[in-house]
């Protein structure tokens, strides 16, 4: 109870979280945004363009997971540098951010070439292959810039500098629509691509977002990327940087991964069930990208604070991002419980997605704080370079008790789509437990700055 004392967030806490969590928040609902935007567009060419789009997406994030997830290491490094006024670590630590990205994107982009053998081996609806193999193709080019926005986007947010990313990521989203419009449909002279149109549009809106960053944010990226060090290319801090952000991107892959196996199962059951799972995963995962926006905050203020050597600030901001993240999770429930056949049909006029999306978008409801909380708790403990433990809860959580669960309920028990999102609810409920219980025990004891 002592440490929980100690985690009760003051006034001053919530507000300084908020303060920044508001527009971390705006940049993950804007960066998903642009999947919800192409599931719209794309949803009104044909439920199997839909599918593809949904087949297609899943193995591009299954693709690039592990790379995300190792960039997040940049999180308590900059941040903890930036809260003991260390800019010579800043530096290094940005430049090797980029350094670990562009090796990164190669691995991933190899990846993304055998998809047609791949989701036709995973036994994926005939006809929704072709083109989710094609959206992957056709989304290689866009790897790069993706990796090196996020590499940007930490470090910028590490340093409480967020403002040129929500600038960026509204311009990147107003490009994106243009795109799809233009490639989805055919318009302005080119030809009507679907599914296909949909990846280049969100590949050229991908370079168009790092664009404007590396434009809107330079003044403040320039110190630290000019000059170049000599000792961001060394392969013993590289090495540890990815030690570090290995059982990040670890836990990231097997949390898209088991969500990547439901979508695989989904596919299974047809493609209604396909993009019906599409609808209710991408309301979910906007709504998600708010916790995200508060884990994101939770993990630089705690990050800041351990490096100024304060660690009752710490603590009390670590509990101020599982208060705020409970209070907006309860919300987001309420209303995925109460209206989801409004929000399935803003997906899709197709009754038969539509009626089975309706049964879909109450699980998720019911699994918002959970899935909140054991966002945030991950954030925290990773502002305090804690990366191990997450990553094991990840994997007994949502691969030993969630998707069993699911297996047993989607095809042993005959339930189907909903059973199966109903093993996923399980899985999470585990993870928050978990993780809740890790960051008692964590800020609980000494907290120190990392040495990278």
């Amino acid at each position: 109870m002592h440490v929980l004392r100690e985690m009760l967030p003051s006034k001053d806490h919530l507000a300084k979280l908020l303060r920044l969590a508001l527009p971390v928040a705006t940049v993950q609902v804007g960066v998903i945004f642009m999947g919800a935007v192409d599931a719209v567009m794309v949803g009104h060419v044909s439920a199997t363009d839909l599918a593809a789009v949904a087949l297609g997406n899943v193995y591009f994030f299954m693709t690039v997971s592990f790379g995300l997830g190792t960039l997040f290491a940049l999180d308590p490094v900059v941040s903890q540098a930036f809260g003991a006024g260390d800019r010579a670590g800043i530096a290094r630590a940005v430049q090797r951010g980029l350094v670990l990205a562009l090796g990164l994107a190669v691995l991933s982009s190899l990846l993304l070439i055998p998809g047609r053998p791949l989701l036709t081996a995973l036994r994926q609806p005939l006809d929704v292959v072709p083109l989710a193999a094609d959206y992957a193709l056709v989304s290689i080019p866009g790897v790069l810039p993706f990796y090196v926005f996020v590499a940007f986007r930490q470090s910028l947010q590490s340093m409480g500098k967020v403002a040129p990313i929500v600038v960026a990521i509204v311009l990147a989203n107003l490009a994106n629509v243009f795109f799809n419009w233009v490639l989805i449909f055919g318009n302005l002279g080119a030809p009507a691509m679907g599914a296909v149109g949909s990846g280049w549009a969100t590949t050229l809106s991908r370079w168009f977002m790092v664009i404007a960053l590396l434009g809107i944010a330079w003044p403040l990226l320039a110190p630290y990327l000019r000059p170049l060090r000599r000792d961001a290319i060394r392969l013993g801090p590289l090495w540890r940087m990815f030690r570090l952000g290995a059982p990040i991107g670890v836990q990231v892959l097997l949390e898209f991964g088991v969500f990547g196996v439901i979508a695989v199962l989904m596919g299974s059951l047809g493609t209604v069930s396909m993009a019906s799972h599409q609808v209710a995963i991408n309301l979910a995962s906007l709504t998600f990208m708010a916790a995200v926006g508060v884990t994101q905050a939770a993990t630089v203020l705690v990050g800041q604070a351990v490096g100024a050597g304060d660690a009752a600030s710490a603590r009390r901001s670590a509990g101020a991002g599982l208060v705020v993240v409970s209070v907006l999770m309860t919300v987001t429930g309420v209303t995925f419980l109460t209206l989801p056949g409004v929000l399935a049909r803003i997906y899709t006029p197709d009754a038969a997605v539509v009626a089975l999306a309706t049964t879909l978008i109450p699980v998720a409801g019911i699994f918002q704080i959970f899935d909140g909380l054991q966002a945030v708790a991950s954030g925290v403990l990773r502002g305090v370079g804690d990366t191990f433990a997450p990553m094991i809860s990840n994997l007994i959580g949502f691969w030993l008790i969630g998707l069993p669960v699911s297996l047993y309920f989607g095809f042993a028990r005959g339930l189907g789509p909903i059973g199966l999102w109903w093993g996923m609810a399980v899985g999470l409920g585990a993870v928050a437990v978990a993780l809740l219980i890790r960051v008692r025990i964590r800020f609980g004891r000494e907290l120190t700055r990392l040495t990278v």
